[in-house]
């Protein structure tokens, strides 16, 4: 293959996301500084909680996001190995191990230092830098692994670090009048997570000795609902052909939404994402050069594999254009946001979180953006460590397949542990799933039950293909 068409053949990535890589290592640093500051820190997975803290001048490391960035930089493994070596299992949500890698590794460490704080300022020791936390806060929709990952990290602090403890009930939708955000199910649980959240703000405001800082909430909530209306508005535009921009610019601009710091600059960088997104429509420019394919991807990201796989799709001339993950997630519902009133509408976001939802409210919105978007097939990320996410995927692909009729194929991996990830598998599955929508194409129908792929067989004793 000459270099022009290599060239062509590569992902054609929004450059206004950059900023975002900046604003990520601003905050991390704010993070490391905290304690020669003299700031109070909080430690927290899941929900975004993280206004909350802002307002009231809290240091907030958000577990995920930690694990993530060391994933990204392929600096994870150190963590892992002294997670393992202290008995937390392989198969553990890798997310958990990594962080509490991170406390394992800190806490060794500190023995062997006067200070409070271990700063180490190369890369290389990036797991050994997190400040020790003040406090504890578990807001974790569904997924039972937060609740004991908190717990487990505060007993490797000698339970000495308060916690509380946000209970976020699944939606069931179970009920006669059930519907998505409608019924009198939705309505009763808003208002108890809700009440949680002002019971929350107390325990804030007892470990801080001030009073919780309001109009401040307001205002950043502000920011936060306008940021989230630009990122679903560039979202929406990405329905025309060629898509202007995949799933792994979304990706890489979860951050920003998600656990960084609130202000005006949050809406100036969804104005440029939207801006760039709807330049390219005007310009016919695409994501990929030569779009063949537009595809779903359901499942988290694997985190130490994003360029890799932003890469191999543009290489078989494939647009991934959504998935459960960016789609569904990080403030998607910002019409329930009243930043004058914002904590209800905070709940309920925190209540539609996509492992938070039951599989009827999930067929139907994946579905929905199978038609959206005019889909050819689906491609599962099935993370090995993470079953809150993965458990109704065999639901989600039958559910595409009877419905909208594209085939879907599933691979193996992980969020942060790339030893699970098998390359080969994943080029044989989305190779004979591409050739299933070309006969597709060439024959105007397929039968449901030919374009189903062979999904993934679990098993400890395969061999692990380790590419990076």
């Amino acid at each position: 293959m000459n270099s022009s068409v290599k060239e062509a053949r590569k992902a054609n990535k929004l450059s206004s996301t950059k900023s975002a890589g900046q604003l990520v290592n601003e905050y991390w640093e704010m993070v490391f500084r905290a304690k020669q500051e003299g700031k109070l820190v909080c430690w927290y997975e899941g929900s975004a909680i993280n206004p909350f803290l802002q307002c009231a001048d809290i240091v907030w490391v958000h577990g995920e996001a930690y694990s993530a960035l060391l994933a990204a930089r392929h600096l994870e493994g150190p963590a892992q190995v002294a997670a393992e070596e202290h008995g937390y299992l392989k198969e553990l949500c890798s997310y958990a191990r990594t962080h509490l890698g991170c406390v394992v590794s800190n806490q060794r460490l500190k023995n062997d230092s006067d200070s409070d704080v271990v700063n180490w300022a190369d890369d290389q020791s990036l797991a050994t830098r997190l400040p020790a936390p003040d406090m504890i806060i578990s807001a974790y929709a569904y997924c039972s692994t937060g609740q004991q990952w908190d717990e487990i990290t505060a007993r490797l602090f000698g339970k000495k670090i308060p916690i509380f403890n946000v209970s976020i009930p699944l939606i069931w939708g179970g009920k006669p009048d059930a519907g998505y955000l409608r019924g009198k199910e939705w309505e009763e649980t808003s208002r108890y997570l809700e009440r949680q959240l002002y019971a929350m703000v107390e325990f804030i405001e007892q470990q801080t000795k001030k009073k919780f800082e309001w109009d401040r909430l307001r205002e950043m909530m502000g920011y936060v609902k306008r940021a989230s209306e630009l990122r679903l508005e560039a979202m929406d535009i990405c329905a025309t052909r060629p898509a202007p921009a995949s799933f792994f610019d979304w990706i890489v601009s979860i951050a920003p939404i998600n656990n960084l710091p609130i202000g005006p600059h949050l809406v100036d960088l969804f104005q440029s994402i939207k801006d760039e997104v709807q330049q390219r429509v005007t310009d016919g420019e695409g994501a990929i050069h030569n779009e063949r394919y537009r595809l779903y991807f359901d499942g988290i990201m694997n985190w130490n594999k994003v360029g890799w796989l932003a890469e191999k799709f543009a290489r078989y001339d494939a647009t991934v254009i959504c998935g459960r993950y960016t789609h569904l997630a990080f403030w998607q519902e910002p019409g329930l946001i009243d930043p004058q009133n914002p904590v209800l509408g905070m709940a309920q976001n925190y209540l539609v979180c996509p492992i938070n939802l039951s599989a009827p409210f999930l067929i139907e919105k994946t579905v929905g953006f199978c038609r959206k978007y005019e889909l050819d097939g689906m491609v599962i990320h099935s993370s090995r460590t993470c079953r809150a996410f993965t458990n109704p995927q065999f639901l989600l692909a039958d559910a595409v397949t009877e419905q909208v009729g594209i085939p879907t194929t599933m691979f193996e991996g992980d969020v942060t542990d790339e030893s699970f990830y098998k390359d080969e598998l994943l080029n044989s599955r989305v190779e004979t799933m591409l050739e299933a929508i070309d006969a597709r194409r060439v024959s105007g129908t397929l039968p449901a039950s030919t374009v189903r792929m062979p999904l993934v067989q679990r098993s400890v004793e395969a061999p692990i293909v380790v590419h990076r």
